[in-house]
């Protein structure tokens, strides 16, 4: 259990700031993680690594000559904002283009999906490989949807080697891609991680059992075992991942026993053997394997082991040398460091005429976004229970971070006279960034989608209120692509936006149609708990979380149903539920 901090919800940035300052000699911070602080050659590919924080050595820890050029860190066990990545790898860029590299997690493919469109739009040349190596997450014939854990190191260390030696992007890409599909990893957990200042484990595991195919986000297991031997344990892991080997596999095979935690390196070491003897025995030859802590969660108490089939090519760039804080590998020249100019974070917002309307709407806006703080501050723990159930627990603390920032920064622009749509793609882009994971991104495009359909107008009407409904809907279901009957937020949404428009069609105000929408979303809501994930990190565990309601669709609920009620009880509610140009119109 994490004890050492001042407050759990600078955790995360407090712990880097301490990494940086401990590995200056290797990583420099910038806005969003870290990159390399000595030299890169011109030219270089630069391999951009990251997802959430707790999990070092993963991710900064992999940055350094002959692996990641930078990495973008979240939040605990929350994927890094679009923002973040973006900056992170313009700032690592050396001219010769750039990998994204990370776990297939919804939240990381979000975020660094966004931030690859960006780069590419500025010509920056970013290309994109995902880490699917847990054979627990998803069949062979699905293998495009299982998700990464420790394999993550397999596909950086090529792949970053490969850059090193001054290959092209196209052929690191293809190292890494050829890598990823070589490699197997499987994990099993004896207990649950413990998110700092959370009182209790994400998961528990019963007395005597073991859990087996767990995530490194705070996931449990698929299904629950006799806790075995240390020699029935090896051939469990052993066995399953020979079964799902490539289907060009060979011979020579990096072995790698990742603790997650709090498992004593005795005891992996005693495993390790264990394991070594196995694959002997099935006609492998062990090569440069790896035993310690390589990708972690937390505290928890579990391990894993992974194969990666080598060729001669694979091979020659699995023992190439590397220098990180922590990974080391074989001998390389020291290199020199660098000066990295400080981001300018005083630019000044381009000014703009704002209308009275677009001020008065901005206000309520802000006004809006604080109810919205409240209710998940309320509910924080009870969503957190509920994630917890089939996911990593999680989406009470990052909803409340993203909401929290949103909410600062919309009061800071409503406080200016800013117009509705400034005020609330600011509280979009603040949403998404201190959020990070699936909901930052996709609440925060949709407040932004909300803010950019009112815009900045002389007057508003109930159409305007449809307009911006719509746009935040659109916004969520184009960039989530999930679908009625996932399991997700998209199963309160529709509802929500179906009734909100019959209700305004019908000539209801809009508080009267923000009643019936968010009476719609409660029901929906509700309804979701007879329904199996189909989306995300939940879905490995559909049959855990049946009987139990999505987190992220109870949430839009609750959301909903405050801010309905936040329009019958206050002045600023009144104001919000006419919608009357009479009553926003004037000119400024």
């Amino acid at each position: 259990m994490t004890q050492i901090f001042d407050n759990p919800a600078d955790f995360a940035d407090e712990a880097l700031d301490g990494f940086v300052a401990a590995n200056r000699g290797y990583v420099a911070r910038v806005d969003g993680g870290v990159v390399r602080s000595t030299e890169v050659p011109a030219g270089q590919v630069a391999l951009v690594i990251g997802g959430g924080s707790g999990h070092y050595p993963a991710f900064a820890g992999l940055v350094g000559p002959g692996l990641a050029a930078a990495s973008a860190c979240g939040n605990m066990f929350a994927s890094p904002a679009a923002g973040q990545v973006y900056r992170v790898a313009k700032a690592a860029n050396a001219g010769g283009g750039v990998l994204l590299s990370y776990g297939n997690y919804a939240g990381d493919v979000l975020h660094f999906g966004q931030a690859q469109l960006r780069l590419n739009a500025e010509g920056i040349e970013t290309r994109t490989v995902l880490v699917t190596d847990d054979i627990a997450s998803a069949a062979p014939e699905q293998i495009e949807k299982r998700r990464g854990i420790a394999g993550d190191l397999t596909v950086f260390k090529i792949a970053g080697a490969a850059a090193e030696a001054g290959q092209a992007l196209d052929d690191v890409e293809r190292l890494a891609i050829k890598t990823n599909h070589r490699t197997r990893s499987l994990g099993v957990a004896f207990g649950g991680c413990t998110l700092p200042g959370a009182d209790a484990p994400l998961f528990t595991v019963p007395e005597g059992q073991m859990s087996l195919g767990l995530g490194i986000h705070g996931e449990p297991g698929i299904s629950e075992h006799p806790m075995p031997t240390a020699s029935e344990l090896a051939d469990l892991l052993v066995t399953k991942l020979l079964a799902d080997k490539p289907e060009d596999a060979g011979t020579r095979v990096v072995a790698i026993v990742n603790g997650l935690g709090t498992v004593k390196y005795d005891e992996l070491f005693l495993l390790f053997g264990k394991i070594e003897k196995l694959l002997t025995a099935a006609g492998l030859t062990v090569v440069e394997p790896e035993c310690g802590e390589l990708v972690t969660s937390l505290d928890m108490s579990g391990l894993s082991l992974t194969l990666l089939w080598l060729d001669a090519e694979l091979e020659r760039y699995w023992a190439a040398p590397a220098d990180t804080p922590a990974f080391r590998k074989g001998n390389l020249a020291p290199r020199a460091r660098r000066e990295l100019a400080a981001a300018d974070e005083t630019a000044a917002e381009e000014l703009e005429y704002t209308t009275a309307a677009a001020a008065a709407l901005g206000r309520l806006a802000a006004d809006l976004l604080g109810q919205t703080l409240n209710v998940i501050m309320e509910h924080e723990e009870e969503l957190g229970r509920l994630d917890a159930i089939a996911g990593d627990g999680d989406h009470g603390i990052g909803m409340r971070r993203g909401v929290d920032a949103a909410v600062a920064a919309a009061e800071l622009r409503a406080g200016a006279g800013a117009s509705v749509e400034r005020i609330l793609t600011a509280a979009g882009e603040a949403w998404s960034e201190r959020a990070g994971g699936t909901s930052g991104a996709l609440w925060g495009s949709a407040v932004i989608a909300a803010g950019l359909a009112l815009g900045n107008r002389e007057s508003y009407s109930g159409q305007d209120a449809a307009a911006a409904v719509t746009a935040f809907v659109d916004a969520i279901t184009e960039l989530g692509k999930a679908e009625p009957g996932d399991k997700t937020m998209v199963d309160a949404l529709l509802p929500f936006r179906d009734a909100f428009l019959g209700a305004l069609d019908g000539g209801a105000s809009v508080g009267g149609s923000l009643a019936a929408a968010a009476e719609a979303a409660t029901a929906a809501a509700d309804g979701t708990s007879g329904l199996r994930p189909l989306k995300g990190r939940a879905r490995p565990l559909a049959e855990k979380s049946l009987g139990h309601p999505d987190p992220g669709a109870v949430s839009f609920a609750l959301i909903a149903t405050r801010i309905s009620a936040h329009t019958k009880t206050s002045s600023t509610g009144t104001r919000l539920a006419h919608f009357e140009p009479s009553e926003l119109g004037a000119k400024a």
